[in-house]
């Protein structure tokens, strides 16, 4: 299992077109993804979940993944929310 801290760095935070594709590239994995933030934890491969955090522009959320693949999936993870989900210039 791996455990990251990743900080949602787009200026509109984590709202319906960035969580589709945080759950697009996690979806590709077989690994089990959950991601917490603002004490909840939800399935990190879930739009409705992920929408449920309802995470502001510098939030912080811990992601988990757990499986073959794992490190693989973190890395895509991460990459996105260090690209701003590719929304700010």
């Amino acid at each position: 299992m791996l455990e990251r801290e990743l900080k949602v760095g787009n200026r509109l935070g984590l709202h319906a077109r960035a969580a589709a594709k945080l759950v697009q590239v996690l979806s590709g994995f077989g690994c089990q993804a959950t991601l917490t933030g603002r004490g909840r934890e939800v399935n990190a491969k879930s739009i409705m979940g992920v929408l449920l955090l309802a995470a502001a522009p510098g939030a912080v959320l811990v992601l988990r993944v757990d499986g073959e693949d794992e490190a693989a999936a973190m890395d895509a993870a991460a990459a996105l929310f260090e690209r701003r989900f590719d929304e700010d210039d």
